[in-house]
């Protein structure tokens, strides 16, 4: 499992109250997209669309995958990480946990291996 620490759960809650953030994760979700394409079907300017991946990779929420076309050219793609986002409220602080699709993938091998006997 993909151990990123205690999520920084005030800058969380910032970038996910962020529009163009929450289009960009759900446009990303359906698979891998080009800044071009997320520009697209969010409505926002590429400028717009780089910054805001930024920030989302900086919190592990979208993953950026270099691709070659048959031509040759090179081109990033983005995918949304995300799987879960959860929030509890405890002794007055609130705690935010995630849950990407690496983790989900690690937990299932780790079953797997489990299942087989293996360590």
């Amino acid at each position: 499992m993909q151990d990123r620490g205690t999520p920084d759960s005030p800058e969380i809650f910032q970038t996910l109250a962020d529009e163009y953030a929450r289009k960009i994760l759900v446009a990303a979700d359906n698979g891998p997209k080009t800044a071009k394409t997320l520009s697209e079907e969010c409505d926002a300017s590429l400028t717009t669309i780089y910054r805001r991946v930024s920030t989302l990779q900086e919190h592990g929420l979208i993953e950026e995958r270099h691709t070659v076309d048959s031509d040759g050219s090179h081109r990033s793609e983005f995918e949304t990480t995300l799987e879960g986002l959860y929030v509890d409220l405890t002794d007055g602080q609130f705690t935010l946990s995630l849950e990407t699709r690496d983790e989900l993938a690690d937990n299932f091998t780790t079953l797997w291996n489990d299942l087989r006997g293996e360590d």
